[in-house]
């Protein structure tokens, strides 16, 4: 499946804003000053909440226009990078040092699990324009996919039910449904026993 550009920089950021685009601000001011906003508030109330606030820390992302389904389980050291990119089912967990860089909606399935460290890069540039814009795709985890400790995953990369991105591993290609990859860049190494339940 081709990557689908979300949000390209080129077309929303006038070239009058600077005449080197390498210090063209990549979004508008107004998304600038809404991440300033979140991040005080990731400082001052998400990051120092005790452990197991889980439902206080999804009241925060929901604040920021996230959609968070029930139980899910944001541990106090996760960051999101924009909440309102953040759409959530039942049961995500986003372990601590799990990163979500969104600049385009990022979709976790039912069960998605980030395990420590893990990163989910939503956002690249655009190497063969001479400007250098940021380029953002839309992207997916689906249901009771496992993304393992300080394993990544690169832009425009949508993870399939149940698949399992082994440690460290980074996903340069999508990956298939109830399959586990490893390495850099990752590869099939065996296939997962699907399991379709309902907690």
């Amino acid at each position: 499946m081709p990557k689908q550009i979300h949000y390209n920089a080129a077309e929303h950021i006038s070239a009058q804003t600077d005449a080197d685009p390498y210090l063209r601000p990549a979004f508008s001011l107004a998304n600038r000053l809404r991440r300033l906003t979140w991040n005080v508030c990731w400082l001052l109330l998400y990051r120092p909440s005790p452990r197991p606030f889980h439902a206080w820390r999804s009241a925060l992302l929901r604040l920021f226009g996230a959609t968070m389904g029930p139980n899910c389980h944001f541990y106090p050291r996760s960051k999101i990078w924009a909440p309102w990119n953040l759409i959530c089912a039942n049961q995500v967990t986003a372990a601590d040092g799990a990163e979500i860089y969104n600049p385009a909606p990022m979709e976790l399935g039912s069960h998605v699990i980030l395990s420590q460290d893990a990163y989910l890069c939503g956002a690249t540039h655009d190497y063969d324009n001479p400007a250098f814009p940021l380029i953002a795709f839309r992207m997916t985890l689906e249901p009771y996919a496992w993304i393992c400790a300080r394993a990544s995953v690169a832009p425009g990369v949508n993870i399939a039910e149940g698949a399992v991105l082994g440690l460290a591993s980074v996903a340069t290609r999508d990956l298939e449904a109830w399959a586990v990859y490893a390495g850099s860049p990752a590869v099939k190494v065996k296939d997962r026993k699907p399991h379709s339940q309902s907690f």
